[in-house]
C-alpha cells in the first residue's frame, strides 16, 4: 500500500513560489489543491467542486500568482461577501508579496475614495464583490481589459445572492482570451449555465460529489417547538464546552440569540448585515483567537468564516435551502479534525429535513427534546438521553427511514394561497426600485487594470 504523503513538489509550481509556500508552512496539498493546481498552471479553464474549508483559495491562488508573475497580466477574483474578500486578500497578499504582486480589495460598505486610491497603485489582482465593482465600472473608473485570469469563488453562493445579472455585466469588460476558474460547493443547473457562458472547454475537478459532507462530521436533529429552542440551546452549550458556531435565518434572530448566549454566561459575538465590516472582522478575529467561545451568524455573513477549530455547529433555524445545510456544517471538521453538527427543527419541517437527506444521501439521526417547550409528538421507540451535567430532558427517538413518528401532521385549514389573502398586494410591490449612482467620487481618470 502506498503511504507516501502528498507534496507540493511535482505540481508544476515555480521554484520561487515553492520557497514561499515552504516558508509559510504549507507541507501537503489538500485533494482539491493537488488536482487543481497542475491543470490551472497549464492555463486551462477549470471548474472545481469542493466543500468549504478544503483549501480552494490556494487551489486557484498559486496558479494565478504564477501566471501573473510570468505574463504580466492582471487577475480578478469575484466573491459573494465582504468578509470572504478580506480573507482571500489576506492569503493572496502573503503569497504575492515576495513576487512583487500587489492586491486591492473592492467591496461595498467601505470608502469608495480609498478603493479608488488603491486602484491608482496599479494592483496586479483585484478581489471584489460584484455590486461594488459594478458601481466603479458604471463610473468608468476602472478598465479590466488586461485581466488574464478570472476567478469566480463560491459561485453557487453568488448566484444564491442574486449576483447573476452583475456577473453578466462584468464579464463582457474582460478579454475573451483569458483563463477562467470557477469554484463551487454544489453543481446545479444555474452553475452549469454560468460555466457554459463564461468558461471554454473547462476541466472539471470534483474531489467530493456535490452535496456531500465531511466524513468527520457527526450530525443529529432535535425536534423542538419554537418556544423550546432557547432552553435546548442552553442545555447543549452546557454539555459542549468547545468553540461553537450558531446559524440563524435572520439578522434579528442572530442578535437575539447572541444576547441569550451572553446572559447564559458564555462569551459570544455576532455577524450579520446590521453590523459594520469592522465589527464583523473583529467578531471573526475574536472567535479565531478564543476571545469569543460562541459566534452567532446568518448564512450570508458567515461566508467569510475560515476557522479550523470549530467543534460544534448549531442550526438554530434550518436553512431555507438544503445546499446551505452543507455550507453550514462544512464550517466544522476542517483540516482533518472531527466536528459535530446539531440542528433544531419544528414538527412541521419534515419536508425540509427530507430535502437535506436527499441532498447529502444520508438518513439523519432524529431526537425529540422534552422540555418546557417540548414538541408534541407521539414518537415511536423513545429512550432517555442524559447530558454529562446530569440534567435530563433530551430524549432520543431513533427513526430509521421515516420521520412520521416524530412529526405532527400539518393542518391545512389555515393555509393561505400564494397571494397571501384576497386584496393583498404581492410582496414584490414593496421592494425598493434599484437606483444608480449611489457613489459619486470626484471626477478623475479611469484606471487601467
Amino acid at each position: 500500500m502506498n503511504t507516501e504523503i502528498p507534496s507540493f513538489n511535482g505540481l508544476g509550481i515555480a521554484p520561487k513560489l515553492m520557497e514561499i509556500i515552504d516558508k509559510l508552512g504549507f507541507k501537503s496539498p489538500t485533494p482539491i489543491q493537488k488536482q487543481s493546481i497542475p491543470a490551472a498552471i497549464s492555463g486551462k479553464d477549470l471548474i472545481g467542486i469542493a466543500q468549504t474549508g478544503t483549501g480552494k483559495t490556494l487551489a486557484f491562488g498559486i496558479p494565478m500568482l504564477q501566471r501573473l508573475a510570468i505574463t504580466k497580466a492582471k487577475g480578478l477574483v469575484l466573491v459573494p461577501t465582504r468578509e470572504l474578500a478580506v480573507q482571500v486578500n489576506e492569503s493572496l497578499k502573503v503569497l504575492g508579496r515576495s513576487l512583487g504582486l500587489k492586491t486591492a480589495v473592492i467591496i461595498g460598505g467601505e470608502s469608495m475614495f480609498r478603493q479608488l486610491s488603491a486602484l491608482k497603485q496599479d494592483p496586479h489582482i483585484i478581489i471584489a464583490t460584484p455590486g461594488r465593482l459594478i458601481d466603479i465600472l458604471s463610473e468608468k473608473r476602472v478598465n479590466l481589459s488586461k485581466v488574464g485570469v478570472l476567478v469566480l469563488d463560491e459561485a453557487d453562493r453568488m448566484l444564491d445572492m442574486g449576483f447573476a445579472p452583475q456577473l453578466k455585466k462584468i464579464v463582457p469588460h474582460l478579454p475573451k482570451a483569458r483563463q477562467t476558474m470557477l469554484f463551487s460547493a454544489t453543481m446545479d443547473d444555474a452553475i452549469t449555465g454560468i460555466a457554459s457562458s463564461f468558461l471554454q472547454l473547462p476541466v472539471r475537478i470534483e474531489v467530493a460529489p456535490a452535496g456531500t459532507t465531511a466524513d468527520q462530521v457527526t450530525q443529529e436533529i432535535y425536534i423542538v417547538n419554537k418556544d423550546g429552542k432557547t432552553e435546548l440551546l442552553k442545555k447543549i452549550l452546557q454539555e459542549y464546552k468547545g468553540s461553537t458556531l450558531i446559524f440563524c435565518r435572520t439578522k434579528y434572530g442572530a442578535k437575539k440569540i447572541a444576547e441569550v448566549v451572553r446572559r447564559t454566561g458564555h462569551t459570544s459575538s455576532e455577524i450579520h448585515s446590521n453590523r459594520s465590516l469592522n465589527q464583523r472582522l473583529e467578531a471573526l478575529q475574536g472567535f479565531k483567537i478564543g476571545k469569543y467561545r460562541v459566534l452567532v451568524a446568518t448564512d450570508i455573513a458567515a461566508r467569510g468564516i475560515d476557522v479550523t477549530n470549530i467543534e460544534l455547529v448549531i442550526n438554530y433555524d434550518l436553512p431555507e435551502q438544503a445546499s446551505d445545510y452543507v455550507h453550514r456544517i462544512g464550517r466544522t471538521a476542517r483540516a482533518g479534525k472531527a466536528g459535530h453538527a446539531i440542528s433544531f427543527a419544528t414538527t412541521d419541517q419534515q419536508s425540509d429535513i427530507r430535502a437535506i437527506e436527499r441532498l447529502i444521501k444520508q438518513t439523519l439521526k432524529v431526537k425529540k427534546f422534552s422540555g418546557s417547550g417540548a414538541a408534541s409528538a407521539n414518537a415511536g421507540s423513545m429512550q432517555t438521553f442524559t447530558p454529562r451535567g446530569g440534567q435530563r430532558g433530551m430524549e432520543n427517538a431513533v427513526i430509521e427511514r421515516s420521520f412520521r413518528p416524530a412529526f405532527k401532521p400539518r393542518g391545512r385549514g389555515n393555509s393561505r394561497g400564494a397571494s397571501g389573502g384576497a386584496g393583498r398586494k404581492p410582496f414584490n410591490r414593496f421592494r425598493p426600485k434599484p437606483f444608480k449612482g449611489r457613489h459619486r467620487p470626484p471626477a478623475d481618470r479611469a484606471f487601467t487594470f
